[in-house]
């Protein structure tokens, strides 16, 4: 017996864990059919929704409907009992609160009154039972109910002697239809109560009307269903081929194909979606297009500081083989070279720094102090230290102070650094001159101005100085400027942008070249 009842065990488990295994696949699947698309998610949504729905609404009007329904029979067979309580009151002859074996002439007497019970349980659907208030039946329509000493609940004899008139609601054990029950004092309610009316039914058609209500509903159900599933096709089209289309713009993006979409959706928040799409591939069309210029940038940059390294240490690798090969044996000759190698390495040295230096302030890496600065005394400091440099080409540097105090906010080294090149610039260009510098202060701002009378900048170099290593022709003596770098008016102009002044340019070609830079004046307080 144990064996048979072990195996019996294990073969439940083993079917629980096969249920089990049959529930998470079914879980797993329904997930996977929820999850794969717009479609399939609004289907089921809609779908399941609806059927949730549709199962509440019918268990609750079915509900309803039965307690509405269960109100009215008890409440119609209230009524039905007080009018048989009006036609018993008629049948004046008819001792009723006797029970039929103790009457004398009983079976006569009980036949017709019976009978006459009878006609009225016929007319009103019902079963009709007199009752004294002991509990014994002294009349009834049903036959089989005619037995001596025959009972009635007790619960309906309290009804009646407390005074109530009331219903009552039961089931059938045999059939399991809804019994309805109403009891009643029966006569003119003036005296004491001797005898109670009891009328039973059953509602043989509630549950046939039930069922066909629930049928209809369910046909109505399947009704809607179908078109629910039919809208939310359409809707999950309706919802998804505009997002199809996005994302057939987002795969152009992603290959490079900036495609504007300028086709309105027909949901606002598509519109809103495209639009920033849009937004976005313009966005990367404008990164990539800048990041083309870039490189474009950095190619030719790097071609332009590899010419421009590759002659002076061309020059340099050349004086040094000679001096090594023993090709040169004159010692001033040797000198000459060593100083032209001396001359170029100098060079290569200002090329890398100024390189540095722009690399910097591209890339915002230099900080400016915001310092009040008086651009009289910088101005003054610097051309005094440039005097040397220019005697050696009988050049003269004036300084021209047209206002007492010329108050700026910047950095001093930095200004100092601009004025410095500028300088530079000026002495290159000129011989057996003069270079003037005005400080003034004109409408809120401090103009500077560095003004010489040298050979000057062709009107077709001019739009080009601003530009990295491009360097004028001397038209002199038709030669490069061999000590530039041509980074320094580049340098110049983005040192004076960055503390927030202008700078501008005015030349003639043989007459000379003004540079004219501004910056805010600061007022003092």
């Amino acid at each position: 017996m144990n064996i048979y009842l072990e195996k019996g065990r294990q073969k439940l488990q083993w079917v629980i864990r096969a249920l089990h295994r049959f529930g998470l696949r079914i879980k797993r699947l329904l997930q996977e059919q929820f999850n794969k698309n717009l479609y399939t998610r609004i289907l089921f949504t809609n779908v399941t929704a609806f059927v949730i729905a549709f199962l509440v609404v019918m268990l609750f009007s079915s509900f309803v409907v039965k307690q509405v329904t269960y109100d009215q029979i008890q409440q119609e067979l209230l009524r039905e009992a007080k009018r048989v309580n009006f036609a018993l009151l008629q049948q004046t002859d008819s001792p009723w609160s006797v029970p039929f074996d103790q009457r004398s002439n009983s079976q006569v007497q009980a036949q017709a009154q019976q009978d006459f019970l009878k006609y009225l349980a016929g007319i009103f659907d019902a079963k009709i039972t007199i009752f004294d208030m002991t509990g014994k039946i002294t009349a009834t329509s049903a036959e089989q109910e005619m037995v001596p000493g025959s009972q009635i609940d007790n619960k309906y004899i309290q009804i009646l002697q407390k005074g109530l008139i009331s219903t009552t609601r039961s089931v059938d054990p045999d059939t399991g239809q809804p019994i309805f029950a109403a009891a009643v004092p029966m006569g003119n309610n003036k005296g004491s109560i001797t005898n109670g009316i009891l009328l039973e039914t059953k509602s043989s058609n509630l549950d046939l009307a039930l069922s066909k209500m629930r049928f209809y509903m369910l046909l109505g159900g399947m009704v809607i269903l179908l078109f629910i599933i039919i809208i939310s096709v359409y809707l999950a089209m309706y919802i998804s081929r505009p997002i199809s289309r996005l994302t057939a713009n987002v795969a152009e993006i992603s290959r490079g194909s900036y495609v504007l979409s300028d086709r309105d959706q027909p949901l606002d928040e598509i519109n809103v979606l495209g639009g920033q799409l849009n937004k976005l591939a313009e966005r990367l069309q404008k990164i990539q297009t800048e990041s083309s210029r870039m490189e474009e940038e950095r190619t030719r940059l790097f071609a332009e500081i590899s010419h421009e390294l590759r002659t002076p240490l061309t020059a340099v690798q050349g004086f040094v083989e000679a001096i090594r090969d023993g090709i040169v044996q004159d010692e001033a000759v040797q000198g000459r070279y060593l100083d032209t190698i001396h001359t170029q390495t100098v060079h290569i040295c200002r090329l890398v720094d100024d390189l540095l230096e722009l690399s910097r302030l591209e890339s915002g890496n230099v900080t400016v102090e915001r310092l009040p600065i008086d651009l009289n005394a910088l101005t003054q400091g610097v051309a005094t230290s440039m005097e040397p440099v220019a005697n050696r080409t009988n050049t003269s540097i004036l300084v021209r102070r047209k206002s007492e105090k010329a108050m700026v906010l910047g950095d001093a080294d930095r200004m100092e650094q601009v004025i410095r090149n500028l300088l530079k610039n000026a002495i290159r260009a000129t011989e057996n001159g003069a270079i003037r510098i005005g400080v003034e202060n004109r409408r809120g701002n401090v103009l500077l101005s560095i003004e010489d009378n040298g050979i000057g900048i062709a009107p077709e170099d001019l739009p080009h100085i601003w530009e990295r290593f491009y360097r004028t022709k001397n038209q002199r003596d038709n030669r490069i400027q061999e000590n530039g770098s041509g980074l320094g008016l580049v340098i110049v102009k983005k040192m004076v942008q960055l503390q927030g002044g202008n700078i501008d340019v005015v030349s003639q070609l043989g007459k000379g070249t003004t540079f004219h830079i501004d910056f805010p004046a600061f007022e003092q307080k």
